[in-house]
């Protein structure tokens, strides 16, 4: 199945949570949702049987400078068939429910979006740091991060 078909089945389903079908002319085409309705897709796209997105392939996190963006790269192993959903948040406070309940392998994936991008997956059994110590401040691949001098007595400056 296309990514145009699933877009097709999607907006069938669930109307305008379903944002226009994306094709760039460089890179993957993908689907955007609001992030209101992610949970519920989330669950439409594993358990429909002609979909059957089985496996989370990775969550990830972007930032565009005016906003933040939720992505995920879905496989089904029955079908064959791939999509990426993307989710765009408000930037001053990215949040979107978790789909660690639809597909567990979110967990890490979702832990790495919040420490590095900063967005709260609402609902996370254990939405702590991941990779950066548990008083870092600040979230590392954010455009506008500014690196601290120095932690703990250790410098940063070269």
């Amino acid at each position: 199945m296309t990514t145009e078909q699933i877009h097709e089945l999607l907006a069938k389903r669930f109307g305008d949570a379903v944002l226009p079908y994306q094709a760039p002319a460089a890179g993957d085409p993908w689907i955007g949702l609001r992030p209101e309705s992610l949970a519920e897709a989330a669950l439409f796209l594993r358990d429909d049987k002609a979909l059957a997105f089985d496996l989370l392939r990775i969550v990830t996190g972007v930032d565009w400078k005016d906003r933040i963006s939720a992505v995920y790269h879905l496989y089904s192993t029955r079908h064959n068939h791939e999509v990426t959903i993307r989710v765009d948040l408000d930037r001053a406070d990215p949040r979107v429910e978790s789909v660690t309940p639809v597909w567990p392998a979110a967990d890490w994936h979702e832990r790495e979006a919040f420490d590095m991008i900063g967005i709260v997956f609402e609902g996370h059994p254990n939405m702590t740091r991941i990779l950066m110590p548990d008083d870092w401040e600040g979230h590392p691949l954010r455009k506008d991060y500014v690196a601290p001098t120095e932690y703990h007595g250790i410098s940063n400056v070269q």
